[in-house]
């Protein structure tokens, strides 16, 4: 799948988890492509690391910028988005792609409610919260895109993942739901859901030299792997073709880009008179979003 350079250029991108992995690796595509972007991640010293790197490649030019951001705290995540307006003018492209993971004996791990926080709040609430402050920083400059990454693990669901599974399914229904931001305020969300890649998500399943007696991590470090150029050449045309709208790109081993679609509406609860008053919200509903959509962008512009 080709990728214009032209979209790119000149356009500014935030990227949550950006420091390493998939982040990373979009970030080095987006500014070789003449994009300013942003990095918010709670991993300063890697993400610092990785925007210097970021700007020696463009030779003397400002191409990008780091700050400290905790996804799951709106003052974080307001600032992360403020700070990109700050450096560059302003917001076109956001990339939500901070996240984590359980280790497979989840489910007989102790019952401990500050531990069980962490998974839904990252994945979940973090992709929540950076979509609502995106959505709003776009719509000052007229549009933009969001793309999040989901998982395969959204359409699945292995045993020794459940949690994570459930997050992964959240984030997939919250990316369906959004098709309305398109003609309320002109920004698009879709959702890259790749397949096992070698990033340290990966690694956190199968440490090298440890022992364990679950048989997951044997099962993760013997499948297959998606190449990560292939998720990146599948989040750029997320981002790039206009006419992607909640989209969910599945990207398969080796280098397989494939749009999963939703089931399609209920034919048992389909008839003419529930389908006319369907198509009757979608208009009222519309009209009255965007009567709301100015005073949520004077309250983030005060914010």
């Amino acid at each position: 799948m080709t990728v214009s350079d032209n979209y790119f250029s000149g356009k500014v991108a935030v990227i949550t988890g950006g420091s390493r992995g998939i982040g990373r690796a979009v970030a080095e595509a987006l500014v070789s492509r003449g994009c300013k972007v942003v990095i918010g991640d709670v991993l300063d010293q890697v993400g610092q690391e990785t925007v210097n790197e970021l700007n020696t490649r463009a030779a003397g030019v400002k191409a990008a910028a780091y700050i400290h951001t905790d996804v799951t705290v709106y003052k974080d995540v307001l600032a992360l988005f403020k700070f990109a307006e700050s450096e560059f003018g302003g917001v076109d492209i956001a990339f939500l792609n901070a996240g984590v993971i359980n280790k497979p004996d989840y489910m007989f791990s102790p019952l401990d409610d500050e531990a069980e926080k962490l998974l839904p709040e990252v994945n979940i609430s973090g992709v929540v919260k950076c979509t609502r402050v995106a959505m709003l920083a776009m719509a000052k400059r007229g549009g933009g895109v969001i793309t999040v990454t989901a998982s395969c693990a959204g359409f699945l669901g292995p045993f020794a993942q459940s949690i994570y599974n459930a997050t992964k399914h959240a984030v997939v229904g919250w990316t369906r739901s959004l098709g309305m931001l398109k003609d309320i305020c002109n920004v698009r969300v879709n959702a890259v859901c790749p397949h096992w890649v070698e990033t340290d998500m990966r690694h956190k399943i199968t440490k090298k030299g440890e022992v364990v007696v679950d048989p997951y991590p044997a099962f993760v470090q013997q499948s297959p792997t998606v190449k990560i150029d292939t998720v990146v050449s599948g989040v750029l045309s997320l981002m790039e073709d206009e006419s992607r709208n909640t989209e969910t790109l599945l990207t398969l081993p080796p280098n397989i880009l494939r749009v999963q679609e939703p089931i399609q509406p209920f034919p048992e609860q389909s008839n003419p008179a529930y389908d006319q008053l369907a198509e009757q919200y979608e208009k009222d509903a519309l009209v009255y979003y965007k009567s709301l959509l100015g005073p949520a962008l004077k309250k983030y512009e005060q914010a």
